[in-house]
């Protein structure tokens, strides 16, 4: 049927324009685009749209698809217009003659205009119908166009007995379908169309068309009610200027205020979002819950509040990867409100917000049908205030954050204390190796009574008591500077136990360590998978290996010190590394005695000197093992390349001795010794190379 007679028309007609009978004209409808330089955010459709009809090149079937209020229907008329006007084909109707009055947005509509509407139409006998209606010629104009809006409730049907005709149409006839679901409609039919897909518009597009909107109506806003309008419209022109209408409508005499709206609207107040993201940032769960108390006071529906403060969410989470957002149009809000939201993403951080948003989605979608909201609200807002009640990935991430982000007490007083206190810096740096140095004294104590014997002991080498006397002398050099700092262990003790990191802290980061070691050796981390930090004492981190092979393997300098590095880069600072074997409940009481006794053998960068000098202590009834320069006795027949884990001291007295050239050639490749240890501890046998 033909375009029938508008209330725009009639109201024309009657002289009240914009009104028919007092009834105001919908915004929609008054400001409907008129051609296609006036359609907004639809200029991907809109564009060749106009060079086909400048070009000369239309087709005899169109599809317009997209998202309800769009413009999908009001591009349709334009077409007709712009095929049926007297200088047409032409993208710009001229608008004075007969066709274009009639189908311009308050016209009367024309005879060869025909618009159905399929969610009503939509049968085959309706479908026959056209079909018969499509081989009578134009009244008045060039081609007779039919307009099927809502084109997917066609049925099957009506659309087969359309097939025939929209696939070879006389050369007057034009269809043009619009329909919100093309996946709907007959792929036949699909096939033999031009199809055009329209979208959503813009935000920033969408504020401009209602600010010219406001300005013909003579109505001021509050800027801060647009981005209200815009996301209640959801990218719909005509749903968007629906809303606007209605606040126009009650708006009073000093225009539209930003207080009418958010009530109009059921929006929650910015203020009480403010409110609860402060109280989150601060963890003040008196302030959180208060504020749910209040809204749920004033009547606001918690859904909605949950819904805002998701979208509040959301606009953080930009905000804080992209600092720009609101030059891009990523985020919409009045200036005062984005110096709030920025200070907020800057104070949270992102891994706790993408936390907290997922945390409100999920509770939103345990809302839905909930006969207690409010309560599903105050235990959403509970799981986002304790992170360390939840295992997940993204509690651990935000609890780092804090931690990060946290005043720098522990992890950054190492590397501030030379700035900050100079005097207290060695102190604290040389925390670790206090207890070494006030051991190390004691040999050097001992070698004076026996220095002035080494001229004795030249001629008479065989003597068995003279091998640990003549050792005292060459390390004396080294233990003379040690005494001075010897005196600082007993104040640096405090300091360090307060301010230090303890060994929870330094597994938590122990993915990121195992990425720094495997950065330096691919083989060191491996061997620290099933490794554990047991004890941190100032910068001396002492990790556990259930495996005693691989923990000696992790005690050799080059592993030390390459987990030492990682360690540095990670958390800054000099930290040394002690590998031990057990378990790391176990490790604590057994490495103390071992570190009052043999600190030092354990350390990569005093493993040579300390072995000598620490052993005369415990390898005093067994002189002759601690011989360095020749071996008076072979190596025990107990005792193979990898000794027995629990005999320590049989390891130490072999490092001692000088080592086989040969064997050294065998064994250069730290790699084979890996495999052939994972051989025989663990049975483990390589892949074989397809």
């Amino acid at each position: 049927m033909p375009i029938g007679t508008r209330v725009a028309g009639l109201a024309e007609l009657s002289g009240v324009t914009g009104t028919v009978s007092g009834v105001a004209l919908a915004l929609y409808r008054k400001y409907r685009p008129a051609t296609f330089s006036e359609v907004v955010g639809q200029e991907h459709v809109t564009e060749p749209l106009r060079t086909a009809l400048a070009a000369g090149r239309v087709n005899h079937a169109y599809l317009f698809s997209g998202p309800r209020g769009c413009g999908k229907t009001s591009s349709a008329r334009i077409l007709a217009r712009s095929l049926n006007c007297v200088q047409g084909p032409t993208p710009d109707p001229c608008g004075e003659c007969n066709s274009c009055i009639g189908l311009a947005p308050n016209g009367t509509g024309s005879v060869d205009v025909v618009e159905l509407d399929a969610a009503s139409h939509g049968g085959v006998e309706d479908a026959r119908e056209l079909r018969d209606k499509a081989f009578y010629a134009p009244a008045e104009a060039r081609y007779r166009v039919f307009i099927i809006d809502e084109a997917h409730m066609v049925t099957t049907q009506g659309f087969n007995a359309l097939l025939k005709i929209v696939e070879e149409p006389p050369d007057h006839l034009i269809f043009i379908f619009a329909t919100t679901e093309p996946d709907k409609v007959l792929p036949t039919i699909r096939s033999r169309t031009h199809h055009y897909p329209f979208r959503l518009i813009p935000p920033g597009v969408m504020r401009g068309l209602l600010e010219r909107n406001c300005a013909a109506e003579g109505v001021q806003v509050d800027p801060a009610v647009f981005p209200l309008v815009i996301r209640a419209g959801g990218g719909s022109a005509r749903d968007t200027q629906s809303v606007m209408d209605q606040l126009l409508s009650g708006a009073g005499p000093d225009g539209v205020k930003y207080e009418r709206a958010i009530t109009l609207l059921g929006v929650t107040d910015s203020a009480l979002i403010n409110d609860v993201v402060d109280g989150l940032a601060a963890g003040d769960g008196a302030a959180v819950f208060g504020t749910i108390d209040r809204l749920v006071e004033a009547g606001h529906d918690p859904r909605r509040f949950a819904s805002d403060l998701l979208d509040r969410l959301r606009d953080l989470v930009l905000l804080c990867a992209v600092p720009d957002a609101a030059d891009r149009n990523l985020v919409s809000a009045p200036e005062d409100e984005l110096a709030t939201m920025s200070a907020q993403a800057e104070r949270i951080g992102p891994a706790t917000l993408t936390r907290y948003a997922e945390i409100v989605h999920t509770g939103l979608v345990e809302m839905r049908g909930a006969t207690a909201p409010r309560l599903l609200l105050e235990l959403l807002v509970s799981r986002m205030l304790l992170p360390s009640v939840s295992q997940s990935e993204a509690a651990l991430l935000q609890r780092l954050e804090q931690l990060e982000r946290r005043p720098p007490a522990a992890i950054a007083a190492p590397g501030e204390a030379p700035a900050a206190a100079p005097a207290g810096a060695p102190v604290f740096t040389r925390k670790s190796q206090q207890p070494q140095a006030a051991e190390q004294p004691d040999p050097p104590r001992q070698a004076p009574a026996p220095q002035p014997e080494p001229p004795r002991l030249a001629p008479a080498p065989a003597r068995p008591a003279a091998a640990p006397v003549a050792q005292p002398p060459a390390p004396v050099a080294a233990p003379q500077p040690v005494p001075q700092p010897a005196a600082e262990p007993e104040p640096a003790d405090t300091p360090a136990a307060s301010g230090g990191l303890d060994a929870a802290a330094v597994r938590r980061i122990w993915s990121e360590l195992l990425a720094a070691v495997r950065s330096s050796s691919r083989s060191t981390e491996a061997m620290l998978t099933n490794a554990m930090v047991s004890e941190v004492d100032g910068n001396v981190v002492t990790i556990a290996h259930t495996s005693a092979p691989l923990a000696r393997r992790l005690a050799e300098p080059r592993n030390t010190e390459a987990i030492a590095n990682a360690l540095s880069s990670v958390l800054g600072g000099t930290w040394q590394v002690r590998c031990v074997h057990g378990t790391p409940s176990a490790t604590p009481q057994a490495a103390q005695p071992a570190k009052a006794a043999r600190p030092a053998p354990t350390r990569p960068s005093q493993a040579t000197q300390p072995t000598r000098q620490s052993e005369p202590q415990r390898q005093a009834p067994r002189p002759p093992a601690d011989d360095v320069p020749p071996p008076p006795e072979p190596p025990e027949p107990d005792e193979p390349l990898p000794p027995e884990p629990d005999d320590e001291e049989a390891m130490l007295a072999e490092a001692a001795r000088p080592v086989d050239p040969d064997s050294v050639s065998k064994e250069q490749d730290p790699e084979a010794v890996m495999l052939k240890l994972l051989a025989d501890e663990l049975g483990a046998r390589p892949l074989k190379k397809a």
